[in-house]
């Protein structure tokens, strides 16, 4: 076979070397040396980094398959769980049926207790428990302890979370939390236990209560092929082990390794009890994992060795790059020292002939060294108009005459540009102390002088607008009567006195610091004083009269730094006299509104209380004419008359609290609000509302939820906001012309959450003929009514009294596929109302108030 390789592939082959070798020469000496030092270094961290990387991916990869392997057994093992209790659940649920219906006796009971008990070793004890919390019968495992025997009669001992009360109210299965029983001994073990409703024809009847071993659950639940791999148990939402095994807790010095993780773990509630009971399942051992093979510890040997080697050469390397950095540098310090400056310097010798210059003048001059160095008077760089001068200032340099605080002149660049330079000269010595010529350094000030030119025109221009200002602004020290500036407006109202300056400093209240002893002496007072917070704090404005003036001025002060560093207060004043006589006639004119407002809120309010006084008296009308109507017929004894009598006086009593009430709620004030029992609020609404509903032939039915919370609300106004809805309920119906049949109404109060608020809702239902578009649109409108003889403020002010409480009032119609077949009023209040602060309060109330009018 030939070896000869042709001259194309050596190319390609050799191609990289070249190009490295290209890049190589192109960096810098510097560069290079880094790349020498840190070369070996960054190929021993790769090193490593690789080999740690390997392991730890194989690691990784086997800790994530142990725990997939338990969460795949325990999901099992809770399955198997959750199918052996709801077959239980199930076999409980046909008992509690067959016992709600009455199809079995005590006797069959036991027996069938008897035979569930027997086929299933985890069920402990089935018991019958009526309505009242007592034991009619129970069936105990001979298992059990003695304590948990159940003897009929006695009252069932009460759970720690209410389970037979969630059963009796939701009347759906209840697993209770697992429990120990105290009184069973040291060594009972924990139970859990499942309440059956019985529902007799919608009527709760007692529970069908059957109680688990929870060890019993995890001995005969969970299979034994986990149990075989795992330590299984079984613990409570607070992590205390309920039944299964522990293994033994690891060496704590095992935990201190890298590499020595945990056993596999993972848990799970069980359904259908939920996280009062959880199955947790962990690995009896971990595998060795990649640190345990001898491939490891070859590795390892391997890569310590040649980390070491690397490690030298890496050291060899850095101590010959440093020898090499540190001669560099000495060579070009002396260099980088000339290089780095930014002023120009020139040398002459003795005969005026340039001898050096440094890159900072060529750059200035724009010419090179070679065109400087060598050149005697006239040099390149004068400017052909300044040759004379520019030829006498330098006689006057080599003589030794030059001043010395350095001269300006101009010089000319390459490109033929002329800027402005100051030069100063000092005599150059050698080492023997002998002068061998002169050194000029030059320096531009083209910019600062251009700057310092700006900065006077712009000065001019600032004093121009000042003196042209509509206000007067004065300046002065701080404990001095010297004024700094003042501009035209100011010395035509005060003169070029700085007592103008002081007065309204101290008519507007603008704290100054008084002149001390020594304001006459050449030094500032103030001094050394921090000024920063002063200097930055924001303009203080007063609205002051000047009775020499005869004008309102509005005085704005700020301190400041004055040019020469002292503390300084400067003041603006502004003639306000214009303004503050357009703002007097906008009060006196919001005066005579404010009377205008006051006297149609009397009128109006004459009307509310026309419209809710309407109410009680009505009621006190019909307890009269009772009364009246039995006492004539002979009808009526002592008892019966004094209690129409007693609610006669309350309904009067109630139409003083109704006009106290409304009259207050006119005012823009708060309700008068206090803790009030929701159920009292319904019957008394509902006692005063009955009348005018059964004058109606309405029929009221109503549903209060049970354990309602107290509100804070003002009684009085709640009870006529239910009573008029109940009233309007009542028109719609007889406005419909309904049968007697259909002439229902409808309240309701039931505990709802709304906007993350507990409240409570009032809902009123009736069966008339629903609301109409344009009604509903204009619902809760001022005096907008659809009764001939309605005044049209009742709806708007039972959403202002609701609203003052801060709650909600809306309407809707109710359907019945397409057809309207009644309306619903709902209003809620708030069980705890927001606590606002008081300005935003009166607010509030003063706009429900505003709504009302």
């Amino acid at each position: 076979m030939s070896t000869h390789v042709s001259a194309s592939e050596r190319n390609t082959s050799t191609a990289p070397l070249a190009l490295w070798r290209r890049w190589w020469r192109k960096q810098s000496p510097s560069r290079q040396d880094r790349f020498i030092t840190l070369g070996p270094l960054l190929a021993v961290v790769l090193f490593l980094a690789a080999v740690v990387a390997a392991f730890s991916y194989l690691r990784i990869e086997e800790i994530d398959r142990e725990q997939q392997a338990v969460r795949r057994d325990v999901e099992y093992a809770q399955q198997r769980l959750r199918l052996r209790l709801l077959e239980r659940q199930e076999q409980l649920m046909r008992i509690a049926r067959d016992v709600a219906n009455r199809e079995i006796d005590t006797e069959e009971f036991l027996v069938q207790a008897e035979s569930l008990v027997n086929q299933y070793p985890e069920l402990m004890a089935v018991t019958w428990v009526d309505n009242k919390k007592r034991i009619k019968t129970a069936y105990v495992s001979s298992s059990a302890n003695l304590a948990q025997a159940r003897i009929p009669g006695e009252a069932i001992k009460p759970g720690n979370d209410g389970t037979f009360e969630l059963a009796r109210d939701l009347r759906q299965p209840v697993y209770s939390r697992p429990f120990l029983n105290k009184d069973s001994g040291p060594y009972s073990a924990p139970t859990l236990q499942l309440q059956v409703p019985m529902d007799d024809q919608g009527k709760f009847a007692g529970v069908i209560i059957g109680e688990y071993s929870i060890d019993g659950l995890l001995r005969f639940g969970v299979p034994t092929e986990v149990t075989a791999k795992y330590a299984v148990t079984l613990i409570d939402e607070k992590n205390v082990v309920l039944a299964g095994t522990i293994p033994p807790p690891r060496n704590p010095a095992d935990r201190l390794l890298p590499w020595s993780d945990g056993a596999a773990e993972y848990e799970i509630p069980v359904s259908p009890v939920g996280n009062g009971l959880l199955i947790r399942a962990e690995g009896y051992r971990a595998s060795l994992g990649v640190v345990g093979s001898g491939f490891f510890w070859l590795v390892s040997a391997l890569s310590a060795l040649t980390v070491w080697m690397l490690l030298g050469t890496w050291r060899h390397t850095r101590k010959r790059v440093q020898a090499q950095q540190a001669l560099i540098s000495e060579t070009n310090f002396r260099r980088a020292m000339e290089n780095s400056m930014l002023t120009g310097m020139r040398a002459l010798d003795l005969q005026g002939r340039i001898t050096y210059v440094n890159p900072a003048f060529c750059q200035m001059t724009g010419m090179q060294e070679a065109e400087l160095v060598g050149h005697t008077a006239p040099f390149p760089y004068w400017p052909d108009a300044d040759v004379d001068s520019l030829t006498a200032r330098l006689d006057d340099e080599l003589n030794g005459r030059a001043p010395p605080g350095g001269f300006e002149v101009r010089v000319k660049r390459k490109d033929g540009l002329i800027f402005d330079a100051r030069m100063y000269v000092s005599p150059l010595i050698d080492p023997r102390g002998q002068q061998t010529g002169w050194m000029t350094s030059m320096t531009d000030i083209t910019e600062p002088k251009r700057v310092r030119e700006e900065l006077s025109a712009s000065y001019e221009r600032f004093t121009t607008v000042l003196e042209g200002l509509d206000a007067a602004v004065s300046v002065a020290p701080l404990g001095g009567e010297e004024l700094l500036f003042a501009n035209r407006l100011y010395r035509a109202w005060f003169g070029a006195e700085a007592a103008g300056h002081i007065n309204l400093i101290a008519q507007a209240g603008v704290p100054a610091v008084p002149p001390s002893d020594d304001a006459l002496d050449a030094v500032d007072g103030l001094a050394g004083l921090p000024t920063d917070a002063l200097t930055a704090a924001q303009t203080e404005n007063a609205e002051i009269y000047v009775p020499e003036l005869a004008k309102w001025l509005e005085v704005r002060s700020r301190y400041l730094t004055w040019v020469d560093g002292r503390l300084a207060q400067m003041v603006i004043a502004t003639d306000i006299t214009p303004r503050r006589h357009a703002e007097e006639q906008a009060a006196q004119q919001n005066e005579r509104a404010q009377t205008a407002s006051r006297l149609i809120t009397m009128g109006e309010m004459a009307s509310s209380v026309a419209h809710e006084l309407n109410q009680p008296l009505t009621a006190i009308n019909n307890y009269c004419n009772g009364m009246v109507s039995r006492i004539k017929g002979q009808q009526i004894s002592s008892e019966d008359l004094l209690v129409a009598l007693e609610k006669t006086a309350r309904q009067a009593h109630r139409a003083g609290q109704i006009i106290q009430r409304i009259r207050s709620f006119v005012k823009r004030s708060e309700p008068n609000r206090s803790y009030a029992d929701v159920d009292t609020l319904v019957s008394n609404a509902m006692e005063l509302a009955d009348i005018e509903l059964r004058r109606h032939h309405v029929r009221l039915s109503h549903y209060i939820a049970a354990r309602l919370p107290q509100i804070m609300v003002d009684p009085i106004l709640i009870e006529q906001v239910l009573i008029n809805l109940m009233k309007n309920a009542a028109e719609s119906i007889e406005h419909a012309h309904l049968p007697t049949a259909r002439r229902s109404v409808e309240l309701r109060v039931v505990p709802k959450r709304i906007d993350d608020q507990n409240v409570v809702e009032f809902s009123v239902l009736d069966s008339g003929q629903g609301l109409s578009p344009e009604v509903k649109g204009r619902l809760f409108e001022a005096f907008y009514s659809t009764k001939a003889e309605g005044m049209g403020i009742g709806l708007k002010l039972c959403r202002s009294i609701v609203e003052s409480h801060q709650g909600r009032m809306q309407a809707e119609n109710l359907y019945n596929g397409e057809e309207i077949v009644g309306c619903r009023f709902t209003f809620w209040i708030p069980v705890k109302p927001l606590l606002l602060p008081a300005g935003a309060a009166t607010d509030s109330v003063a706009s429900r108030s505003a709504d009302l009018h």
